[in-house]
């Protein structure tokens, strides 16, 4: 799927990150970055239902799995037009954007890593997540520690300095309580990403990280 060509497009996708250069190079996108993400993600399908049945693999060129290669440069001082990563979000069924629970692979040459959990969710589906780890701590804790998943997973996020509005300094929990993002992840290679067992080391690494969404679904009420 991926291979070392990817990536040595990606490279040169940062050192000339305009319209005029990705237009003369779009078929090269399109054999070396896109199709093999769309490959990849209809290969994870199968495996997603093993495991997460109410996840999706929509290997489609706009709107489905694999992220927009445009950036959103409105807000930004940064106005290169391209990102230079690859994006994937295999997104619970009932979400509508980034931010719904989801499953994630990045692929970049300064970084690659998987993803699981909520980032930057919106302020009621972050405050149900709160809520949950305020009434059940010890169900949090065990999700947060469980071996399989600390093995290779982290928590990862930002998180407030102070504890949010209505919820008490002396929690049990308060460090993760402060959390905006409940997100794990775990490092992922370039190796593994050009080697042949890329989708069977996906779904083994989401497997582990099973706990943390289905404690994130029960926070948000919608069935994992």
């Amino acid at each position: 799927m991926f291979t070392k060509s990817t990536f040595a497009f990606l490279d040169e996708l940062a050192a000339n990150n305009n319209r005029a250069w990705f237009e003369e190079n779009k078929s090269r996108y399109e054999a070396l970055v896109r199709e093999p993400a769309l490959d990849f993600i209809e290969a994870m399908e199968p495996a997603l239902k093993t495991f997460a049945p109410n996840f999706r693999a929509e290997p489609r060129k706009v709107g489905g799995s694999l992220m927009r290669v445009f950036r959103d440069t409105r807000f930004s001082r940064d106005k290169t037009p391209y990102k230079t990563n690859i994006g994937i979000q295999f997104r619970h069924a009932l979400g509508k954007d980034v931010h719904a629970p989801g499953f994630y692979v990045h692929i970049a040459n300064d970084e690659c890593f998987w993803g699981a959990g909520c980032w930057h969710p919106e302020a009621d589906a972050l405050g149900k997540i709160r809520d949950l780890v305020v009434q059940k701590p010890e169900k949090w804790f065990a999700t947060r520690d469980d071996k399989k998943f600390a093995a290779h997973w982290t928590l990862w996020g930002d998180s407030l300095t102070r504890p949010p509005r209505g919820y008490s300094a002396d929690h049990v929990a308060i460090e993760d309580i402060k959390r905006k993002d409940f997100v794990a992840l775990a490092p992922l290679s370039i190796k593994e990403v050009t080697g042949k067992s890329l989708v069977e080391l996906t779904e083994k690494r989401f497997t582990e990280s099973v706990p943390l969404m289905k404690f994130l679904c029960e926070a948000l009420e919608v069935q994992y």
